[in-house]
């Protein structure tokens, strides 16, 4: 069995720009952020969904050590959207947990960031 890539597909687009897209289950309305075949709370049936680009930061670190691509320090964040899943996100520097932030797509990848906005 293969597993979904965890990174969040982010819509980039005139008009969706920062939109995560993944699926809500119409049996029981949990959300994800990843192309499940079946609900993963209840194992119900999914439609596609499209949530954010706004969410609340639920927790925050910099992470000081080298992996591929990245160069340390980097600040990752999972933000809980507003009516979504919670996904995991780069930042530009430390971001206060309860912070109000926008999804911005990273240029051409799956990566994601976040600008805070209030």
């Amino acid at each position: 069995m293969t597993s979904p890539d965890p990174r969040p597909r982010v819509v980039a687009g005139p008009a969706d720009d920062g939109l995560v897209e993944g699926r809500r289950c119409t049996a029981c309305g949990e959300v994800a952020a990843f192309a499940w075949p079946a609900c993963p709370a209840c194992g119900g049936p999914v439609e596609p969904a499209r949530f954010g680009p706004e969410g609340t930061v639920w927790s925050a670190t910099v992470v000081r050590i080298p992996v591929p691509g990245r160069t340390p320090p980097y600040g990752l964040a999972y933000v809980d959207l507003d009516g979504g899943p919670r996904v995991l996100a780069h930042t530009g520097g430390p971001v206060p947990i309860g912070a109000r932030v926008r999804l911005v797509p990273a240029g051409g990848t799956d990566d994601v960031t976040v600008e805070v906005i209030r």
